[in-house]
């Protein structure tokens, strides 16, 4: 080679170098830091931990059973057996709250630019999550994938965590309850569907859902379906016929119905249709704070003449408010309305909201329940008893 040739060469070399560093980097910054970015800046929380409250409602707080509705914390690939300083949950700090029961919620598809009403399913922000969090080919183009591999996340955190259990069954649930006295530290977690769509339009998929330990469906998310109609969606309808065949068949194998995010149509006719106590995991009551999402007085009292529960959300759209005492204003509604019975936790957390608080701050939530006026015994329904009765009534045997 003459010196020409090699004195060329080097720097070509070098350049070749550096372009293969600088694209490894790149990869690690997309696929190692993107999803902790994504998740730091859509789940932030107003106020940081840690949370000073009075010593009578720590001592309460710590006294309760405590179970939320609704988290989608499955979503954001966060290993949650370890504490983490972004989002709203993880296995440390649902003990350092005193949190006994977490529904986990699996998000499948959510539309781009998404609006309060008339979104349609032509978009798909969730393929983006997929692909940087190397979720598996099969969840790029399959809703139900996605779902499944959510739930899988789930049983892989109790399947490696002596101190966290997936319940299924009442006999999970029993059990659970008994160890947790000798246990405080003992968490569960419920596996729930929020949206149909992940069905993708097949009835026999109730069943793979139910085979992977799903135990809440909730009928719908941010835009119609194949069936029935969403509080977002452009049609806003009931029922269809598979969304009936859909309710009855998941009643027959004791899964708990959810309607949050439901139409009103699609609310009037699963009441009249339900056998058994149905929920809205998340929401919040016009008679609080009015807006297209949250339920009407009469939507209130139909969900409580099924024997459920009515789980208020914490976000500012829910309550109009962003902190403890906007919640219990609404929980305060809800019960003056149909009965202390009938409200419990619907947080959110991990939901792409602004919350108030971490799943650590629960403790000022007790504290604002007192200032409403509520004795400890109601305390203990609304944050946890309320939503244990309605899964007592409901789970498979």
């Amino acid at each position: 080679m003459s010196r020409r040739r090699q004195r060329f060469s080097k720097p070509i070399k070098r350049w070749v170098i550096l372009g293969v560093i600088g694209f490894a980097i790149a990869l690690y910054l997309i696929f190692a830091q993107l999803p902790t970015f994504v998740d730091k800046r859509l789940n932030p929380v107003l106020t940081l931990p840690p949370y000073s409250v009075p010593a009578e409602a720590a001592e309460v707080h710590d006294r309760l059973w405590v179970a939320d509705l609704h988290a989608d914390s499955l979503l954001w690939g966060r290993d949650l057996s370890q504490r983490h300083q972004q989002g709203h949950i993880d296995l440390p700090r649902l003990q350092t709250a005193n949190v006994a029961l977490q529904i986990f919620t699996v998000v499948t598809q959510v539309p781009s630019n998404l609006k309060l009403e008339g979104n349609t399913p032509d978009s798909d922000d969730i393929i983006k999550l997929a692909v940087v969090q190397g979720w598996p080919l099969a969840t790029w183009h399959s809703l139900l994938a996605r779902a499944l591999h959510q739930g899988q996340q789930l049983h892989t955190l109790a399947q490696s965590q002596a101190q966290f259990r997936l319940i299924e069954t009442q006999s999970d649930l029993q059990r659970f309850i008994r160890d947790r006295k000798q246990q405080p530290q003992l968490t569960a977690g419920i596996l729930g569907l929020e949206g149909a769509h992940a069905l993708e339009g097949r009835l026999e998929n109730v069943e793979r859902l139910y085979q992977a330990g799903f135990r809440m469906l909730g009928l719908a998310h941010f835009f119609d379906t194949e069936v029935g109609g969403s509080a977002h969606g452009s049609q806003q309808g009931g029922l269809t016929p598979l969304g009936r065949q859909v309710v009855l068949q998941a009643q027959e194998k004791h899964m708990l119905l959810d309607l949050a995010h439901s139409s009103s149509q699609v609310i009037n006719e699963v009441v009249a249709l339900s056998r058994q106590p149905v929920v809205v995991s998340h929401t919040g009551v016009k008679g609080t704070c009015d807006n297209v999402r949250n339920l009407s007085d009469r939507q209130i009292k139909a969900i409580a003449n099924t024997g459920g529960v009515i789980g208020i959300g914490f976000w500012p759209r829910a309550v109009c408010g962003d902190d403890a005492q906007a919640i219990a204003q609404a929980i305060r509604y809800v019960a003056d309305l149909v009965g202390v019975d009938h409200v419990s936790l619907g947080s959110d957390f991990d939901g792409a909201v602004h919350a108030p608080f971490d799943v650590t701050g629960l403790p000022l939530l007790t504290a604002a329940l007192q200032a409403e006026g509520f004795s400890t015994e109601e305390i203990g329904k609304i944050m946890g008893g309320n939503t244990l009765r309605v899964l007592q009534a409901v789970l498979p045997a």
